[in-house]
């Protein structure tokens, strides 16, 4: 029984040092983050335009079509496609996009049975109640990756710790960031892991969320040249909003439920854009 004994701790010691080399050699293979350097400001030209998610995409340009709610539609000039808190329904469409991330505090946000054809399936949250979960997902054009945030149990029951995630979605030289259903401010170690934020999509719904002063104070930590307003329940809700960022950051209501940016057409300064919800269809 010692000697059984003995031998566990040794294979125990020799075990640990090489899971950590293991962690550490996945770290070094992945892509360095350009969302954690240095922001590099570009001023601004024209960045609206309409487009059908079926058109061919320019190359270092990203287009984003706001679907309902909280989802969104991504896609690069490579053919990458990702939904944000993707529901299992975005449109009467024949179109699988290539990854999906999800949250779970309300069922608007996510879906226990997504379409099988989908290659990469991100949760938000982890396998164990406050376990969490850590994605790096590289499809090439694209790295997906979430940092955890806390949400507040359902009925008011508590607090589930990293129940639900931001998602970042590196592309085309821009670091796009979808703060999901976030409860509280983040710390400043989750800002920190955010990095640069180019494009962000903020909930605004002032309650179910953050409230309006933390949201906007969020929104002003954060600098994005692009502000996509999400979330909303009809234009009271929206407006409540874009009336408290009235003297911080200009507003542009496009009209449209697609905007296509890259680098180069980013807006000299912060802006609000709106877009409007619509579903998926096909051209014509």
């Amino acid at each position: 029984m010692r000697m059984t004994a003995l031998i566990a701790t040794v294979l125990a010691l020799l075990s640990a040092p090489l899971a950590a080399l293991a962690q550490e050699t996945d770290e070094l293979d992945r892509k360095p983050s350009h969302c954690l350097a240095v922001a590099q400001k570009t001023p601004g030209v024209e960045y609206l335009q309409k487009a059908s998610f079926r058109d061919p995409m320019e190359p270092h340009t990203v287009r984003l079509h706001y679907i309902a709610h909280a989802s969104f539609l991504i896609q690069t000039h490579g053919g990458t496609s990702a939904v944000t808190d993707y529901t299992g329904f975005i449109g009467n469409v024949d179109f699988i996009p290539d990854v999906v991330t999800m949250n779970h505090a309300h069922d608007t946000h996510w879906t226990p049975y997504p379409d099988p054809g989908i290659a990469h399936v991100l949760p938000g949250w982890g396998e164990e109640h406050g376990a969490g979960i850590e994605h790096h997902v590289d499809l090439g054009d694209v790295v997906v990756r979430n940092v955890s945030t806390d949400i507040r149990s359902p009925y008011g029951a508590g607090t589930e710790p990293k129940g639900n995630s931001i998602f970042v979605f590196e592309a085309a030289g821009l670091c796009i960031g979808h703060l999901g259903h976030l409860h509280h401010v983040p710390t400043e170690q989750q800002f920190a892991a955010l990095g640069r934020v180019d494009v962000v999509m903020a909930p605004v719904d002032g309650g179910y969320t953050l409230s309006l002063p933390e949201m906007i104070s969020v929104i002003k930590r954060l600098k994005s040249s692009i502000v996509i307003p999400m979330h909303w329940f009809g234009e009271p809700t929206l407006d409540r909003f874009l009336a408290g960022m009235d003297g911080v950051f200009p507003v542009v209501d496009t009209g449209l439920s697609t905007l296509k940016v890259s680098l180069d057409t980013l807006p000299a300064q912060p802006t609000i854009m709106v877009l409007r919800p619509t579903y998926l269809r096909e051209p014509g």
